[in-house]
């Protein structure tokens, strides 16, 4: 491997334990991104770019999330036969070291792309793809024994089957904790019956907006509480006012602020933050702990340009804590982040030098993003 791998779990491991910590199914996409653009083009018109990258995008953002964190990750997805394909498969495997023996290739079927143009931290995107020729269960077949499992409430099969059981449920029923989070509905009638399929997850890590949404909320306090009483891990984000949860299981509560961060690009801020409460969950880290790392994930991650390009990587954590505990910054702010962080004290001690980074040479050689 050409960078070091720090494991967080490395102290919980066992024999017999699952040789796979996440599994994750989706769709992957070839992302091209576009930066410093000063505006999008109008019609007719062509404009340059400061910056672009190439990295696979959809899912791939998760199980890159992951892995750059530690977790032995195993990703099922259709790939097309095409140099988009070969591109995608070859990053995720050599370079980022996920693991694709669930995943295919598919004659004829080509690669969804996603095209992303980022303007004054905001983007715009363009896909274009076809669905996959088989679904999640079918891909998959038995699933192996994984610690947890990572999938999106009535996306394709949803979580729950109708008449055989999905591969969430078979993973569960080997043992494999259950996270899930959910996309925005577009229709704007946000059945409750999603929420049914929370039945068989043990976390649900919905934004402000959808939490709202699905439980006929107010606030996203009050949504929290709604969702608490379904699922035993509820957390709610809600962008620049940081993250809340409730964890039954272990009878805590916690909220946490946002860090005060120059945000470039949010693309793939969510599957960070999601991986990293799945890491701190399995660890078995307090909430507030699960928390703060997270949004301090996420907050690494939108300072960067591109989905998975962004994703930290242990030695960015090691950089960002040492950085704190050597700034002379006596403001309230800093001094609460400094509190807040103290417990990475006990983790980034043990990460070697040379641990992989954002910018090493993995997807890093694919890629010209200025920044990164």
């Amino acid at each position: 491997m050409a960078d070091q791998v720090f494991d967080p779990l490395a102290s919980l491991r066992a024999p017999g334990d699952p040789d796979i910590d996440v599994l994750v199914w989706g769709t992957v996409f070839l992302d091209i991104i576009f930066t410093g653009l000063k505006r999008l083009p109008e019609g007719g018109e062509e404009v340059w770019a400061d910056g672009m990258g190439s990295c696979p995008g959809g899912i791939a953002n998760l199980a890159v999330a992951a892995r750059r964190l530690g977790l032995r990750t195993s990703l099922a997805a259709a790939f097309g036969d095409d140099a988009y394909g070969d591109f995608c498969w070859e990053t995720l495997e050599a370079f980022e070291h996920i693991d694709l023996s669930r995943s295919r290739r598919f004659e004829g079927w080509h690669s969804p792309v996603t095209i992303s143009m980022a303007v004054d931290r905001d983007r715009g995107m363009v896909s274009h793809g076809h669905p996959a020729p088989v679904g999640a269960t079918e891909l998959i077949g038995r699933p192996p024994r994984a610690r947890a499992v990572m999938a999106s409430l009535g996306e394709g099969e949803g979580v729950i089957g109708r008449d055989e059981p999905t591969w969430v449920q078979l993973a569960r029923d080997e043992g494999a904790l259950v996270f899930a989070d959910v996309g925005w509905d577009p229709t704007g009638t946000w059945p409750r019956e999603v929420l049914d399929q929370l039945e068989v997850c043990h976390g649900f890590l919905p934004n402000a907006g959808e939490a709202m949404a699905y439980t006929r909320s107010a606030t996203p306090t009050e949504a929290l509480y709604a969702l608490a009483d379904l699922v035993p891990l509820a957390v709610v984000t809600n962008g620049e006012n940081g993250a809340m949860a409730i964890d039954s299981s272990t009878g805590e509560e916690a909220v946490v602020p946002a860090l005060r961060v120059n945000a470039l690009d949010p693309t793939g801020a969510g599957d960070v933050f999601g991986a990293s409460i799945v890491l701190g969950t399995i660890a078995g880290w307090p909430l507030q702990q699960r928390l703060a790392f997270a949004a301090l994930c996420s907050s690494l991650a939108v300072q960067q340009f591109g989905g998975s390009l962004a994703a930290p990587g242990w030695g960015d954590l090691a950089d960002w804590w040492a950085q704190q505990k050597a700034r002379t910054d006596s403001s309230s702010y800093h001094r609460s982040l400094l509190r807040r962080y103290a417990f990475l004290d006990d983790l980034v001690p043990n990460v070697p030098l040379g641990v992989g980074r954002r910018a090493s040479a993995t997807i890093a050689r694919h890629a010209d993003i200025a920044g990164t």
